[in-house]
Order: C-alpha cells, then sequence, then structure tokens
C-alpha cells in the first residue's frame, strides 16, 4: 500500500462531509459538466474582510486587481499558452501590485526587513520549486521556477536562495522597493502591542521620489491588515496541464525566520493532473501541520470525492477543528474552479474556456460552478 493511499485510507472511516453556513458555492457536477478547454483560478488572501468594513474605493481596487490578473492569465491560456507560464505572469503581476502580501507591498519582519516566500508546481511531471526568506528578489514566484527548472533541488532558503536567483539573473532590487507606509505602520502597531521597541526605518539605498502607490493606499481603507494577503493562481491549459503557484511576504513581525506554508509543497501549493491544483491562505502553521493542499487531493484520488466536497471537508472539519483559518483556490480533475474559506472573505476570482467568469471578495454566494 503506497503512503498515499494508506493516509487516506485511514481517513476513510471518518469521512463526513459538512455543510456550513460558509460552505463555498455548489459547482457544475463535475460527472456531468462539459470538459473545458482552459481555466484558471487566482486568490489574494482571506481574513475579515466584510462589506461594512470596506469602502467602495477600496473594493472597486481590488476588484479591479482581481480583473486584470484574470485577463492576464486568460490571455495566455485561450491562445494555448502554457499553465506555468500563466501562473508565473499573473502572480508577478500580483507581486507588483502593492494591495497584496506579495513583493511590493509584503509585510515587514520584526527587524523592520522583508522576507518573502513562493512556490510552483507541474501537475504533469509532479516538478516543483520553492524559496524562502528572499530579501531583494523582486519576484519571487519566478525565483521558485528558476529553482525547479534550474536546480536539483525544491527549496531553497535565507541567503542561498537569494544568491540562486541573482545567479539565474532575475531582477534584484533595493529591499526599500518591498516598503511601503501601510505596511510600516502595521508593523508599529503589532510591535506596540508586543511591547517591543521599533527597528529603525528602512531607508532606500539611494535617494527616490516619493511613492505614488504610497499616496494611493493612504486613501484606502483595508478592512484587515494584518491577515493573510497571499497571492495564489492555478491554471490548466489545452494540454490538460494543471500548474500551482503560492506567493507571500509571510506575517506582519515574524521572527526567528519564520517561514509558513506558502513554499511548501503539500501545504500551500500542491498539483497533480487528473486530481486537482491547490493554491492556500491561511494561517500557516496549521496549512503545514495538517498538509492541507495534498490532503484535498487526496480525498478527490481516493476517496472519489469532488473538488467542492473534499475542500470542504478539510477547510471546514480539519482546519476549523484544529483551530486554523484561511482558505483554498482550486482546479478539479478536469479543471472546474472551486474554493473554500472559514474566514469572513477571500479575495478570488476564476474564469473558464466557457466563458464563464466571477469575482467575489465576501462571504460565499450562490450561482458560481
Amino acid at each position: 500500500m503506497s503512503f498515499r493511499t494508506a493516509s487516506v485510507a485511514l481517513a476513510a472511516s471518518a469521512l463526513a462531509v459538512s455543510a456550513c453556513a460558509t460552505s463555498a458555492s455548489e459547482p457544475v457536477s463535475e460527472m456531468q459538466a462539459p470538459p473545458l478547454e482552459w481555466s484558471i483560478v487566482i486568490h489574494g488572501g482571506a481574513g475579515v474582510i466584510t462589506r461594512d468594513s470596506m469602502d467602495a474605493e477600496t473594493e472597486d481596487a481590488y476588484t479591479a486587481a482581481l480583473t486584470e490578473a484574470l485577463a492576464t492569465g486568460s490571455d495566455i491560456l485561450s491562445n494555448g499558452g502554457e499553465s506555468i507560464d500563466a501562473v508565473e505572469a499573473v502572480i508577478r503581476g500580483l507581486e507588483d501590485n502593492p494591495l497584496f502580501n506579495a513583493g511590493r507591498g509584503a509585510v515587514m519582519t520584526e527587524t523592520g526587513g522583508f522576507s518573502l516566500d513562493s512556490s510552483i508546481m507541474r501537475g504533469d511531471t509532479l516538478d516543483a520549486g520553492a524559496v524562502a526568506g528572499l530579501s531583494n528578489i523582486q519576484h519571487p514566484i519566478s525565483a521558485a521556477r528558476a529553482a525547479m527548472e534550474h536546480s536539483p533541488h525544491v527549496m531553497l532558503a535565507g541567503e542561498g536562495a537569494d544568491q540562486f536567483a541573482a545567479e539565474q539573473g532575475l531582477a534584484i532590487v533595493d529591499p526599500y522597493y518591498f516598503f511601503t507606509e501601510r505596511r510600516w505602520q502595521s508593523l508599529l502597531r503589532v510591535l506596540e502591542r508586543r511591547g517591543v521597541e521599533a527597528p529603525e526605518r528602512m531607508q532606500p539605498m539611494a535617494p527616490q521620489e516619493a511613492s505614488l502607490s504610497d499616496e494611493w493606499l493612504s486613501s484606502l481603507a483595508f478592512p484587515d491588515d494584518q491577515k493573510f494577503g497571499t497571492v495564489g493562481v492555478v491554471a490548466m491549459d489545452m494540454d490538460g496541464n494543471i500548474v500551482a503557484g503560492t506567493s507571500t511576504g509571510g506575517t506582519t513581525a515574524k521572527r526567528w525566520g519564520r517561514v509558513g506554508d506558502s513554499p511548501i509543497i503539500g501545504a500551500g501549493t500542491y498539483a497533480e493532473n487528473n486530481v486537482c491544483g491547490i493554491s492556500s491562505t491561511g494561517t500557516g502553521e496549521y496549512f503545514i501541520r495538517l498538509a492541507i493542499a495534498y490532503a484535498i487531493c487526496n480525498r478527490i484520488e481516493l476517496l472519489g470525492e469532488t473538488a467542492q466536497e473534499a475542500a470542504d471537508h478539510v477547510i471546514h472539519t480539519e482546519l476549523t477543528g484544529l483551530g486554523g483559518d484561511g482558505g483554498i483556490v482550486m482546479l478539479g480533475p478536469d479543471g472546474y474552479p472551486a474554493w473554500s474559506f472559514n474566514t469572513e472573505g477571500m479575495y478570488r476570482a476564476y474564469e473558464t474556456s466557457e466563458g464563464r467568469s466571477e469575482i467575489e471578495i465576501y462571504e460565499y454566494n450562490e450561482g458560481a460552478f
């Protein structure tokens, strides 16, 4: 009996798919739905995201960002491009958008710096690459892909990961590139609550003009400045190949080189053709302990559950039962999108070759797949 078979056999006897108030929108039956040529699903983080806590301008900004991300990925996929290129391109765009906790706009560590994590996985070969603790690479997702394609390793961390990415010719930036006033103020608030003295404010290595993005960000009302701005993308191309990728700045004021689930294959990211592709966002310590992404795929492959059933069970029974919070977006065996989360909101969107698309921020709605 394989490890995968054994691990799910243990769970089979306790199978119970829960129907929660926050259960995901029920998909079209995956057994009856026609095959898709391509599909893509995106998340921009989960947390306490409610209509009452977000003004119209901020909602419009996130909706525009998700719309742009969908357009980038859909353009590649609809023109016959590969899913790995779509995932990398979309995440690079999200890493450059200071609305999200990935790349530019990432949260800061307790010492006032940045420590960026990312991972990517191919469903056709099970090849995977991950980086943790990057400090000066503009696009961590590209470093993760480079680790997968140009090194014998799956995960690289710290100074070695920065060095490898530089040797691969990836863009290096002044760490101040990632800095935003929004995240600096978040750090100060957390350190004040901890009773920890604030570090010296980061300064650019060379004089820079005032950031237009900081002025724009200061006009927005963010509903949940501490939680899960991780970004993730799962895509299926016309060859049926599923690729998943995830990128994050981690948690505000993290210490001791903390690494969450985002760069860990099987926790934050997983992909296997004809089974699933998943990207996670949430309290990484719980996602790691439960191997969330891998656990969902196991239930699909070995218990015969639909993507939605598997995701809802793991998120609403196992994750919630352990006291964790967050969610996932995924593509099922035939590329149909699904998502599940136990928080009050999650930035999320999908589009398929059928011309169906949806962008959501708040609690679950009826009418998606």
